[in-house]
């Protein structure tokens, strides 16, 4: 089962911004959908971002992010990125890399729930305060 580890969390003041890494063990980086997932304080974990396996344009961002995240992949690095600007107080939380095999013809799936993913980061922890 691939493994995910994150790394770029830190701490931020409100409008600033950071950068958010996920690295892939093995060599299938290719075959995997992909997503962002965050908990807030005292909140369930919800969806940030999710990118498919064939990246491109087909991509998912949540609401309360359009405009001010964007999530990529370099399938040369094995790494998914999120780029995180304008950062906002309500983006605190632990941030999640998430993984799954996308045997689809097309690469073109984005999924979005938890429940669609099998590998899991540790997570990374980002504080937006001043």
């Amino acid at each position: 089962q691939v493994q995910v580890v994150e790394s770029g969390g830190g701490l931020v003041e409100p409008g600033g911004s950071l950068n958010l890494s996920c690295s892939a063990s093995g060599r299938d980086f290719v075959l995997l959908a992909m997503g962002w997932f965050r908990r807030a304080p005292g909140k369930e974990r919800e969806i940030a971002a999710a990118i498919s396996r064939s990246g491109r344009s087909n991509v998912y961002l949540a609401d309360s992010v359009k405009g001010r995240f964007t999530i990529s992949r370099d399938n040369t690095k094995s790494t998914m990125y999120l780029t995180m600007n304008d950062l906002k107080t309500e983006d605190t939380g632990v941030y999640y890399c998430a993984a799954r095999r996308d045997w689809s013809a097309s690469g073109s799936t984005v999924y979005t729930h938890p429940g669609d993913f099998t590998s899991w980061g540790q997570g990374t922890q980002v504080t937006v305060s001043s």
